[in-house]
């Protein structure tokens, strides 16, 4: 798993931009940026927030609750989530429980297709 400064420094390659042209963006140091990249250094809440959002990705994949940079960014699925979201808890538990059966189902399709 990747640590929260190698994702910075990968996602900023991704991008195409130095330590220099991140911290800019960010308006803090390029010594900051470095230490943020080496580990030795953690932003605060905001900063992780802002960095997120300048590398396209989430302050959870930063942080490594996810290995997806951008699975809250797809405005459909994050659209889908807040309807489920704002449905009573029987309905979230009946898509919930559907939507965990069609998962089930098409992983083991996947696991025991004849390739």
């Amino acid at each position: 798993m990747l640590t929260f400064g190698k994702k910075i420094s990968m996602l900023c390659k991704e991008k195409g931009w130095s330590q220099t042209e991140l911290a800019k963006k960010l308006n803090t140091s390029v010594s900051v940026i470095s230490r943020y990249e080496r580990d030795e250094m953690t932003p605060s809440i905001e900063a992780a927030k802002k960095l997120a959002d300048l590398l396209n990705s989430t302050v959870g994949y930063l942080l490594g609750e996810t290995e997806e940079s951008n699975i809250f960014k797809d405005p459909d699925m994050l659209r889908r989530f807040n309807d489920i979201k704002s449905f009573a808890e029987n309905e979230k538990e009946q898509i919930l429980f559907t939507l965990d059966a069609m998962i089930h189902e098409i992983k083991n399709r996947r696991t025991y297709a004849v390739k």
